[in-house]
């Protein structure tokens, strides 16, 4: 190197870590994630705080480092519909890529204080003209996204609230459940877990204490362990 170049800007290591495992990313090697951290900003969110808002016109692509968020459409009665969970490697605000932003479809809320890499608009789109793979990753991503609010209504037709209740704990715990002593823990609230599996609070509820009499899943506060995944495969 010569002696009166510059080094390269570095990311942190967790921030690089968890990009890595990005679907915005795959494709792209380690360098070229780390030029593209680095000209994002770093911004945190304090518990229950509104990052984005359902109606306004995407400005920023977020990049979820730290922390859980709450992706939710809100409804004219004042429900807040969750379409998904959010947890660290997970991106929103891609609308934020495309040349003229349309306005976003849902908000967005810290469940736990976050860490986000932020990306302004004007500058996510100089980097999507230097590494093209993030429009197809982006686009992909869409799809796959579009495919799983496909299945949701699909089951609303032809599932059971239970079989509907049991496939989206059973997919969080794969997502983003952690090990536990007594099997998997994944942190998600009554309320929320029903509103992903479109199915009532009582009916949630009802169903879960159904399942931890019969011992696959154990309640606590904010959080439910899978003690027997196989025991929630409902026919």
């Amino acid at each position: 190197m010569d002696r009166f170049s510059k080094p390269m800007p570095q990311a942190s290591s967790h921030t690089l870590q968890v990009a890595l495992t990005s679907e915005l990313f795959a494709g792209l090697d380690r360098e070229s994630v780390n030029v593209i951290l680095v000209a994002a900003q770093t911004k945190r969110f304090a518990a229950k705080r509104t990052i984005v808002t359902q109606g306004e016109r995407v400005t920023h692509l977020f990049l979820l480092i730290k922390g859980r968020v709450s992706y939710y459409k809100g409804t004219k009665t004042g429900h807040e519909l969750v379409l998904r969970l959010l947890v660290p490697g997970d991106v929103f605000g891609l609308g934020a890529l495309l040349r003229n932003p349309p306005l976003s479809l849902g908000s967005a809320k810290a469940i736990s204080n976050v860490e986000l890499a932020v990306w302004r608009h004007a500058s996510i789109r100089k980097l999507t003209d230097r590494y093209p793979q993030l429009h197809e990753n982006a686009f992909r991503m869409l799809i796959d996204y579009l495919k799983a609010y496909a299945e949701r209504h699909a089951g609303l037709l032809t599932k059971t609230a239970e079989q509907r209740l049991a496939d989206k704990l059973l997919d969080l715990g794969y997502r983003s459940g952690r090990e536990h002593p007594k099997g998997v823990e994944v942190e998600v609230t009554n309320e929320q877990l029903g509103s992903l599996a479109d199915v009532s609070l009582f009916t949630a509820s009802r169903l879960l204490s159904g399942w931890e009499r019969k011992g696959a899943v154990l309640k606590e506060r904010g959080k439910v362990v899978i003690r027997s995944p196989e025991a929630l495969v409902v026919d």
